[in-house]
């Protein structure tokens, strides 16, 4: 049990001992200047002593004050260290780190955030947007989502959803000089090469797949634009550029929002798919458990990707 004065009677004591200001000691605290004197009257009384002087502008301390400030300075600070450690090791305690593809965060995942945001403000979501392959439980990553066979031995995976490439384009194109109603209506236009997904995925559906899979002749494979990015990929087909084999997933926004259009019901079927994992023990985590349960239910949202088993 510690015999000290009123907690308030202190800090309006450090305050005004520190700005040699009741007036300066009022704006930092809150209060008026009139409620600042009172605190300290009513301290000195507590105490016996006189700590400050008043002159007419400004206010000094007497030998007693002098001999107190620094004690009652240091225990506010040291306070306020302990308080602020506290709270930063409570609040890391809500953090939550998801690492994916750049394109993926792009395109899927960050239109999709305000609403995760407005059912856990408590929680804070750190995306590390990267394509390299993280070991779960020794780097700093709470959930993985990507794309993979499944291949997931010892971790915790949940299949979000298919992926499927088709052709898309913008809407003017379906309505241009060379109007794309068919397949066939390709010929007159640039096709558009994720070289992204040959690079990372040696058999994923290219062009050439899809063309045969239309009983389209086979153009030159080299023919057209390619882009090592999947985003730039993207962003030559919103300019109009061409035609892109595009993610269904990925482009599953801008379609909705009308910015791109998949002229054709044919699909070419990644095989795999977009999984959320995780380890055992971050699995157990709630707020882990809160984000892999939301994007559970965005991805099965969709209205133009595939969800699993669609």
């Amino acid at each position: 049990m510690y015999d000290l004065p009123p907690l308030n009677g202190l800090r309006a004591f450090e305050a005004a001992a520190r700005n040699l200001s009741f007036a300066k000691a009022a704006e930092e605290l809150h209060v008026t200047p009139a409620a600042v004197s009172y605190q300290v009257r009513a301290l000195e009384t507590k105490l016996g002593v006189k700590l400050f002087r008043r002159l007419n502008r400004a206010v000094v301390l007497t030998d007693a004050g002098a001999q107190m400030f620094p004690g009652v300075r240091s225990s506010f600070e040291g306070l306020h260290r302990t308080v602020a450690r506290v709270g930063s090791v409570a609040r890391s305690d809500r953090v939550v780190t998801a690492t994916i593809s750049p394109h993926m965060a792009a395109k899927w995942l960050v239109p999709r955030l305000t609403s995760f945001i407005e059912r856990h403000p408590d929680i804070d979501l750190r995306i590390a947007a990267s394509n390299t392959v993280v070991d779960l439980d020794t780097d700093r990553a709470d959930v993985a989502i990507r794309y993979n066979l499944g291949n997931n031995a010892g971790l915790v995976a949940e299949k979000l959803m298919d992926e499927a490439v088709t052709p898309m384009c913008v809407p003017e194109l379906l309505d241009g000089s060379h109007p794309i109603r068919i397949p066939a209506d390709l010929r007159h236009h640039t096709l558009i090469h994720d070289d992204t997904l040959s690079r990372h995925w040696p058999d994923a559906p290219a062009w050439s797949k899809w063309l045969t899979l239309a009983h389209q002749p086979l153009r030159d494979e080299d023919a057209g634009l390619h882009f090592d990015h999947s985003d730039h990929c993207m962003d030559a087909a919103l300019m109009g550029s061409g035609v892109m084999l595009g993610r269904r997933a990925m482009a599953s926004r801008d379609i909705e929002l009308g910015r791109l259009v998949a002229p054709f019901e044919l699909d070419l079927p990644f095989e795999g798919g977009i999984y959320s994992v995780t380890t055992q023990e971050k699995a157990s985590n709630p707020d882990v458990a809160a984000f892999r349960d939301w994007l559970r239910e965005e991805a099965a949202a969709m209205r133009m990707g595939l969800p699993p088993g669609a």
